[in-house]
């Protein structure tokens, strides 16, 4: 049973920076893509950025410039570097293999950008 597990959020000013991380247990990703999505309240689950196995990156417009995705193929973990957050960068954010089926979702991890 794959299990993520999703740490690093909290409360930051608008300006800060965050760094999230999704820990993968019970399969290797290093040959597949994973992506870290975030829902705000009352709104859909929205895809921020990927990493492939090849670590090319992609990202949303909203957020290109300001996130990094990473990720440590060893330690099984991907990374989601946040600057320059925003108020609209709120939100429970999550990690997932970009394939389906898709693993069980984690629990996420909420950010919140307030002054």
């Amino acid at each position: 049973q794959v299990q993520l597990v999703e740490s690093g959020g909290g409360l930051v000013q608008p300006g800060g920076s965050l760094r999230l991380s999704c820990a993968v247990s019970g399969s290797s990703f290093s040959i597949i893509t994973m992506d870290w999505y975030r829902q705000a309240p009352g709104k859909q689950r929205e895809l921020v950025a990927s990493i492939t196995r090849s670590s090319i990156t992609n990202y949303a417009d909203s957020v290109k410039g300001r996130f990094t995705i990473s990720k440590d193929n060893a330690k099984n973990t991907v990374f989601l570097q946040m600057d320059s957050l925003k108020p609209e960068d709120t939100g429970v954010y999550y990690c997932n293999k970009r394939s389906l089926p898709k693993w069980p979702w984690g629990q996420g991890t909420q950010v919140t950008v307030s002054s």
